[in-house]
């Protein structure tokens, strides 16, 4: 089976290569081959490599600064997704594009289902959006696509808030980290395991009908402050800081950003588990396993 992936050097993309199936022959692609804001470049990769799936993970992920860009926010959340679904329509493979807990205004105060209404607070939330309903629309009914939405993703490498916290833990005395702001981190090494199994479970079993929406979190929920102090609690235990920083709370109003976050953003989760035979793995021990191979890597 071949498997086309974007943002290869992101952190879920690498998390993904590291956990490839034996079975699968993956393609790996980067910003610097293709340009995910060219809705030609991502047809023609789709034509040159022919995938049985394409998995998006490449995206436009910087919530602020979408802000400021929401052309080119829109052009890569947005315009890209549509081009793979347009050309996977005529080639015959499969799209499993990854979304996000901002399509969802996070102002219900329970987990989100699948199938609520889209109602975004930004322009990455937006264009986000956006790009599952360009999806949507041209493979609707097809089965032949898949979004799979996750929130608050932290990995051993690349750039989120764990590692961030992890340094600020280092560095500082202090930290002051939102504490009105509740979700589910969710571990790159997880969501790639669930990704993989979705994928393998519609190639062993082909009459599986697979929902067209789908979530994927890992168990649990916290606020970023209690994400904060579970880094420098699990850090000093795995000898990756000396002492913890004082982890202060404060609220959303304390610390203004250019984008609105939804205060509010778990999502449901139960469907997946049950179309994914996978067991969900609670944040803080999901958590550990990624700051365990930080500590590895050093």
């Amino acid at each position: 089976m071949k498997v086309l992936l974007t943002g290869a050097k992101g952190q879920l993309g690498q998390a993904l290569i590291a956990q490839q199936p034996g079975q699968i022959q993956l393609m790996t692609t980067n910003r610097t081959q293709i340009d995910l804001a060219d809705p030609k470049a991502c047809m023609m990769a789709v034509q040159e490599h022919q995938p049985d799936w394409l998995i998006n993970a490449g995206a436009y992920t910087a919530v602020d600064q979408a802000e400021r860009e929401p052309e080119l926010a829109y052009a890569v959340n947005a315009g890209a997704p549509r081009a793979f679904a347009e050309a996977l329509q005529s080639s015959g493979g499969r799209l499993l594009q990854l979304s996000t807990d901002f399509v969802f205004n996070g102002a219900q105060g329970k987990p989100y289902a699948t199938d609520q209404r889209r109602d975004p607070l930004g322009v990455y939330g937006s264009s986000k959006a956006a790009g599952e309903e360009a999806v949507e629309e041209v493979m609707a009914g097809a089965g032949s696509a898949t979004i799979l939405r996750t929130s608050w993703l932290m990995g051993p490498v690349g750039k989120n808030f764990a590692l961030t916290m992890l340094r600020l833990h280092r560095e500082r005395d202090q930290i002051a980290v939102v504490a009105d702001q509740v979700g589910c981190p969710t571990s790159t090494l997880t969501l790639a395991a669930a990704c993989w199994r979705l994928i393998n479970r519609s190639w062993d079993h082909a009459d599986l009908a697979l929902p067209e929406r789908l979530h994927w979190c890992d168990s649990g929920a916290a606020s970023w402050y209690d994400v904060a102090v579970a880094i420098g609690d699990l850090g000093q235990e795995l000898g990756l800081i000396k002492q913890p920083a004082v982890v202060k709370p404060i609220s959303t109003a304390d610390y203004p950003t250019p984008a609105k976050r939804p205060s509010y953003s778990l999502l449901d989760c139960l469907t997946s588990r049950q179309v994914l035979k996978l067991r969900g793995q609670h944040w803080r021990s999901a958590l550990n396993d990624v700051l365990r191979q930080v500590a590895a890597s050093e």
